[in-house]
């Protein structure tokens, strides 16, 4: 890194928030993945004006740039595969506006998403998405992501609440898009462009979203399945049923049958799959009504369990056993491989059954559950990292995995991101012509290559595991 270009990040940000240190490097050289890719100085500015001036630097001298949050990140999307600046906006974390009138809430995107919540709920407003790693990832990484979770079944993803962003360009140029409003069809929709486009497009500073009333109410319950067939058409008959859970989780037996062996839960093991269901709503008496239209259907395609939760304790405790998963499956291998396939509903049951057999042909074992009310799948590998035939099988397995889920009408991914991990297998799931089509607008864009270099865009050798 040029001293000249240092001494320019220390002008624009300070000098406490511009680092070289070698422990600082290798701090931000990792995300949720087993990918490690050293930047070659890590800055930390503080506020919109700062990052425009940062990044107009970087244009101009041709240095890889990579926007960071938290580094939650489980595709290595923010990985600096080619040096340069991490540019880091964890000190862009404040609520800026909560518009009770307009129901709306903005924030700069550093703001990890569980404080945003939690301000708007202090007001009787509800912001949905929830990621599983809601209290550590922030705004703007999750818009970056388009990131989804649990309560997706009924209420969206991420973009489905973005109103306005503040983002930064490749030149350095600040475009303010959209607003408070609901309906927009005045020019290009640029906003969403930017939604879900990793950080190779521009640099997110803020963002408006949009709130709905708060739910007063919740239900839960926990139900087995004897066959998985028999919980996908339960899924099935519920969303026809008119009512829309705002959560259903899978679990596969494999995962189920981990979680009871760390946990001690009491979980059916036999069975081959766990929904944990969850309706909310305003009143009571119309909770109450959804659970039991949940219960009934769930008996009525073969449940050999439907436990509902009586009270918020009990409640908690049904969570217990999809909050374990991550843990009760990371004890079993040194390493841990999370995909994020998503599939259509009708597709679940073969999805899962494909998956399943993969672990007899290339000899790791594997577990499955993810966001059943939406297709959304998380095919988990399980191998040891210092071991060089694991990470080659772990390769094979992940090309099966994605080709099934394309197979049956999916896609590789829901709400990860491609990153670096997927980024060989993207044209599984585009067609040529649609990926030169995002070339274009990538070119267009970001004319020099500078932002989040090496993403998405499959190059002639696969990234492959460390």
């Amino acid at each position: 890194m040029d001293e000249s270009v240092l001494g320019r990040l220390r002008e624009i940000v300070g000098p406490e928030y511009v680092s070289t240190l070698l422990e600082d490097l290798v701090a931000y050289s990792y995300d949720g993945t087993l990918l490690e890719r050293r930047p070659d100085v890590v800055v930390r500015p503080g506020s919109a004006e700062e990052v425009a001036e940062v990044v107009r630097l970087a244009y101009e001298r041709e240095i890889p740039l990579v926007p960071r949050g938290m580094g939650s990140g489980l595709a290595g999307g923010s990985i600096p595969s080619r040096g340069g600046i991490v540019l880091t906006l964890t000190r862009l974390n404040r609520i800026l506006d909560i518009d009770e009138a307009n129901m709306t809430a903005t924030a700069e995107a550093g703001v990890v998403t569980a404080d945003l919540q939690r301000a708007v709920e202090a007001v009787g407003l509800f912001y949905p998405p929830d990621p599983a790693s809601i209290r550590q990832c922030t705004l703007g990484g999750n818009v970056a992501t388009n990131a989804g979770g649990p309560r997706c079944v009924k209420y969206g993803v991420t973009r489905d609440y973005v109103l306005a962003l503040k983002v930064v360009t490749a030149e350095g140029k600040t475009l303010n898009l959209g607003g408070k409003f609901v309906k927009n069809v005045t020019g290009y929709n640029l906003m969403h462009l930017f939604i879900g486009s990793e950080g190779t497009l521009g640099v997110i500073t803020e963002v408006t979203v949009r709130l709905i009333a708060r739910p007063n109410f919740v239900r839960t319950a926990l139900v087995a399945f004897p066959r998985l067939d028999d919980a996908s058409l339960a899924i099935q008959r519920m969303l026809h049923s008119g009512v829309l859970p705002s959560t259903i989780e899978l679990m596969d037996q494999t995962t189920v049958t981990t979680v009871e062996e760390y946990m001690h839960l009491g979980l059916p093991v036999e069975a081959e799959a766990l929904l944990l269901i969850e309706v909310d709503g305003r009143t009571e008496g119309e909770v109450q009504r959804d659970m039991d239209v949940v219960a009934e259907t769930c008996r009525a395609t073969g449940a050999s369990q439907v436990q509902v939760a009586q009270g918020a304790l009990e409640r908690e405790s049904l969570w217990q056993a999809r909050r374990a998963v991550g843990p009760s499956v990371a004890r079993r291998a040194p390493g841990v491989l999370g995909e994020d396939i998503s599939v259509p509903l009708s597709a679940i049951p073969e999805t899962i059954r494909r998956i399943r057999a993969l672990p007899q042909r290339f000899g790791l074992p594997m577990v499955i559950y993810g966001h059943a009310g939406d297709g959304n799948l998380h095919p988990n590998v399980l191998f040891d990292p210092r071991n060089p035939d694991h990470l080659a099988r772990v390769e094979e397995i992940v090309r099966e995995v994605f080709r099934i889920a394309v197979e049956l009408g999916g896609t590789l991914s829901g709400e990860h991101g491609i990153g670096l991990t997927k980024q060989p297998y993207l044209e599984m799931a585009l067609s040529p012509d649609v990926v030169e089509a995002m070339r274009r607008v990538k070119q267009a864009l970001d004319p020099k290559g500078i932002l989040n270099p090496g993403k998405i865009f499959p190059r002639a050798q696969a990234v492959g595991l460390p």
